[in-house]
């Protein structure tokens, strides 16, 4: 039987003995609206449940499982983006990033030399193997193997048949720190100045060369910044051209390796490395003729230090800055003419540095 209050609110249920219609009908009212409130509560709750549940799917799926490849370094063979083992299928892809560098996880073959330098690595070229590494990816000051990267971008961009005329930028460098020895107002070819720039380590070339072909040595530098980034050295921020010291301008060996070989795919780079001098004849700023020769800073060039035997040194790149140590950088032949990169940074001294040098060879020579 229904029941009709005052309101013309219905029920079902009869009014029980000893309730007024009126306190009958407030019952009723704050039961239903207890009722209401309990289904609010009951539809927030599911909301929030599934909620919760959208937002671990959405942590797994773009989070943990976006992951699964994680690499301690960037090279690693199991990365499917920039190494030799690529996960991704035969066919029209696009070639894996490090399919013809040399890739390593970290230290290989530590115990084989004893070396006090703090980086140093062996990358054979022909067999894309890393031989030797020791921190090979902590970021160093390079000192003038910087200049291996100032070649790299001035055979990519510049002409070397362009004369160039000295101007003050050249003596913007340290006192004191390596130089050919031009002056302002005097004319070179490009040329000439990137010998003398690899070959006598002159940091005076090195500034005219950014200037003459980044249209300014900032601008060059981003150049050179940019070419790094390209070749994937991801440890490298350069800050001039030369590598004097700047604590915002470092790489790592496993960079220059990068770099480095790189390099060597250009044929004049092959030659000037390979230079125990250069003669240049140039004009000075009063139209007058005038000639250098410039010695190479290599000490297996110099005689100096000897090569292990059946290793033949083709030739490289040295640096040397209080807070960079002694640096080198070389190609080198084995008995077979296979060709091999061996870096050193941070040597404590030259003759350290050209005794740890050949302990690294001599890996070359029994690999």
């Amino acid at each position: 039987m229904k029941c009709t209050d005052k309101t013309g609110r219905t029920d079902n249920l009869s009014k029980p003995d000893g309730y007024t219609a009126r306190e009958w009908a407030r019952v009723q009212t704050q039961e239903a609206a207890e009722k209401k409130k309990q289904f609010r509560l009951l539809l927030i709750t599911v909301l929030l449940a599934a909620l919760t549940a959208l937002m671990v799917f959405l942590v797994y799926y773009f989070v943990i499982r976006s992951h699964d490849y994680t690499l301690f370094y960037p090279y690693e063979n199991g990365d499917p983006v920039f190494s030799s083992g690529s996960s991704l299928p035969s066919g029209d892809t696009a070639s894996a990033f490090a399919e013809n560098l040399c890739v390593t996880s970290g230290d290989t073959n530590i115990t084989a030399v004893s070396l006090g330098a703090q980086s140093a690595g062996v990358f054979d070229l022909n067999n894309r193997e890393v031989i030797y590494a020791k921190d090979v990816f902590t970021s160093r000051s390079p000192a003038s193997i910087t200049k291996v990267m100032t070649a790299l971008v001035t055979l990519k961009y510049g002409n070397l048949d362009d004369l160039v005329t000295v101007t003050g930028t050249a003596a913007d460098i340290e006192y004191g720190s390596s130089v050919c020895g031009i002056k302002e107002g005097d004319t070179l070819s490009l040329r000439q100045l990137l010998y003398g720039m690899m070959i006598a380590s002159g940091n005076d070339a090195a500034m005219m060369i950014a200037e003459h072909v980044g249209g300014s040595v900032d601008n060059f530098v981003q150049m050179m910044n940019e070419e790094a980034a390209a070749l994937g050295a991801v440890n490298t921020h350069f800050m001039n051209p030369h590598g004097l010291t700047n604590e915002e301008h470092y790489t790592s060996v496993y960079d220059i390796y990068l770099i480095f070989q790189e390099a060597l795919k250009d044929d004049t780079f092959q030659d000037i490395i390979s230079r125990k001098n250069y003669y240049a004849e140039y004009t000075r700023a009063d139209g007058s003729s005038a000639a250098m020769t410039w010695e190479s800073t290599n000490h297996y060039f110099t005689n100096e230090a000897q090569a292990p035997d059946n290793v033949i040194v083709c030739g490289g790149k040295t640096g040397t800055t209080d807070d960079a140590g002694a640096c080198l950088a070389l190609l080198a032949k084995d008995r077979y003419g296979n060709p091999y990169i061996s870096i050193i940074l941070h040597s404590e001294s030259k003759d350290t540095l050209y005794s740890e040098m050949n302990q690294l060879l001599s890996l070359i020579e029994i690999s």
